[in-house]
């Protein structure tokens, strides 16, 4: 009965990597409801302030969006290997999306210090766009030369590092900080953003964890 029990697979609804997502897909929804509410709204007065570089957000917008969207199908195992062909194309949809919004976000934040933006958050977007792009950059030539194990390490700290544009509108609004100003905000976006990178090896780890166990718990039923 025991080595039964150990050789059923686990629904794959139980894998960490299903909850993470899901929990993305909750944040998702949180943000497109409280932050970007306007995007339905044509009156809205935040409006106002987006007008002088309304054209720069739309592709930045539309690109990060992309990134965010697309970027948890690279991870399906089944899409990988069933759909081969539709994983790379998704794959340059992504990479694609990163190197046009991660760009134009410092450019909007660095606009933005014409109208009293702080150069703080500059130097935060520059920060952000870089780490980004650079992880996504480097994982994309390790696939090209067929590296795939490298590959998906390096996409799960990109896409760990996407998560922040999330991450900073949740605990700003969940906690009500965000009525506090940039002096609450900037701290949040930092901290987001160190972590991102140290919580993306975490999750790398982790999945590292559970692939050896499969085998030593096999190898224990055998017995």
């Amino acid at each position: 009965m025991s080595t039964r029990s150990l050789s059923l697979p686990r629904s794959s609804w139980s894998r960490p990597k299903y909850l993470v997502f899901a929990l993305v897909g909750l944040m998702i929804v949180y943000v497109l409801g409280h932050n970007e509410y306007f995007l339905v709204e044509p009156h809205a007065p935040v409006w106002q302030h987006y007008q002088s570089f309304k054209w720069w957000l739309l592709p930045h917008g539309m690109a990060g969006a992309c990134a965010l969207l697309l970027g948890p199908m690279q991870f399906s195992d089944r899409l990988r290997q069933r759909f081969a062909k539709l994983h790379r194309v998704v794959g340059r949809f992504y990479v694609a999306g990163v190197f046009i919004a991660g760009p134009l976000g410092f450019y909007i934040q660095f606009f933005q210090e014409r109208m009293g933006g702080p150069r703080s958050f500059s130097i935060a977007a520059l920060a952000d766009a870089t780490l980004w792009m650079l992880t996504t950059g480097i994982a994309f030539a390790f696939i090209l030369n067929g590296k795939v194990q490298q590959h998906r390490q390096w996409m799960t700290r990109s896409f760990a590092i996407a998560l922040v544009f999330l991450e900073v509108r949740v605990i700003a609004g969940v906690t009500g900080w965000e009525r506090m100003g940039n002096r609450a905000i900037e701290p949040i976006v930092w901290t987001c953003l160190v972590f991102s990178v140290l919580l993306g090896d975490i999750a790398l780890q982790i999945q590292e964890l559970r692939r050896t166990r499969v085998p030593a718990r096999a190898q224990a039923a055998a017995r």
